[in-house]
């Protein structure tokens, strides 16, 4: 089913990025835009890209303010990485229905009932849930983190059951998995999958772990249907860094529909074709230009959009992304 996403069009964009650099400067701020974000809102950041990547860049940076244009879940990994910085986000009911899908307290009870177990959790939680597992992963090292740890460790893997079965098949350890999902990307579906390779049976094929057509897509690879070479199960980040390389070839894409924006600036020969063009994240669509220059505006009425997390649970939840960073290979931080 498509959703209705309203999203504010500046009738001349170079006066809207003028304003929004000017204010910008003036709160020594830095904007980030994640990939899914509308393309006016990309063309005017500083930076764009996975969340946790730009909340690294934000960390390193001399800003003093952070503008995340992104959901919720991730301006506060910006906060947990920049504690003693501002961060603010355009539209603070901006959501996740991933990062929904599973409570601290939820967590907190699976692991009384798993004493022994390691707890892996996604970059897509809240800070509340990041300071009760024991480390975090990303799309692009879920598999790196979960080979790391001892062959013979009890392993929960939270909270997106598609990127966990994906983890659990590549690298043949037991995992259990908390059964959530992004609505968005578990409306990429084998059937619409199966349905755009047949419509373009020479087409490359980029497909974020996340979706419920990643199985199928792989399937499809071993049965011998795609050559491997042709298929990539892989993070948004990485699918940029594909793009640059593509050619003029055509290109399926298997994620929300925001990083064909992205891929097409990497490589303006090739052609992207979103293999399901209904998959777009109304929440990664709330932030607008209006609301981001209002964000960068209204400097009198900061805390109706600055994201704020508790010190103990910030500290807590920085242990599991330093964890993460203390294993995995730091080229990999993108969802």
């Amino acid at each position: 089913m498509t959703e209705t996403v309203q999203t504010e069009l500046p009738t001349d964009f170079d006066s809207f990025a003028r304003e929004v650099r000017s204010l910008a400067q003036r709160r020594n701020a830095i904007v980030l835009a994640h990939n899914y974000q509308v393309p006016w809102i990309q063309d005017v950041a500083d930076h764009v890209g996975d969340s946790l990547a730009l909340s690294r860049i934000a960390a390193a940076s001399e800003a003093e303010t952070i503008v995340f244009c992104g959901v919720h879940f991730m301006a506060e990994t910006a906060k947990i990485l920049s504690p003693d910085k501002t961060v603010l986000i355009p539209d603070p009911n901006a959501g996740c229905s991933l990062a929904d899908t599973i409570t601290a307290e939820q967590v907190v009870a699976w692991k009384r009932e798993h004493p022994q177990a390691i707890v892996v959790a996604y970059v897509n939680t809240s800070a509340a849930v990041k300071a009760e597992v024991d480390l975090c992963c990303t799309s692009s090292n879920a598999v790196e983190i979960v080979e790391s740890l001892p062959e013979d460790a009890e392993i929960l893997f939270l909270p997106d059951y598609f990127l966990g079965a994906h983890v659990a098949r590549v690298t043949g350890r037991k995992i259990s998995l908390w059964m959530g999902e992004c609505h968005v990307h578990a409306g990429i579906t084998p059937v619409a999958l199966r349905a755009r390779l047949e419509a373009s049976p020479d087409s490359q094929l980029l497909v974020h772990p996340e979706c419920g057509c990643t199985s199928a897509a792989l399937y499809l690879v071993e049965s011998g249907e795609i050559p491997a070479e042709r298929a990539h199960v892989v993070s948004t980040g990485s699918m940029v860094d594909y793009a640059k390389g593509a050619g003029d070839s055509h290109v399926l894409v298997a994620t929300e529909t925001g990083i064909i924006h992205q891929l097409k600036a990497a490589n303006p020969r090739a052609t992207f074709e979103a293999v399901n063009p209904a998959a777009v994240c109304r929440y990664m669509k709330m932030i607008t230009p209006e609301k981001l220059l209002s964000c960068l505006r209204e400097t009198e009425l900061t805390e109706k959009y600055e994201v704020t997390v508790d010190r103990e649970i910030g500290s807590r939840a920085l242990k599991a992304v330093e964890a993460m960073i203390a294993i995995g290979n730091s080229s990999k931080f993108g969802e």
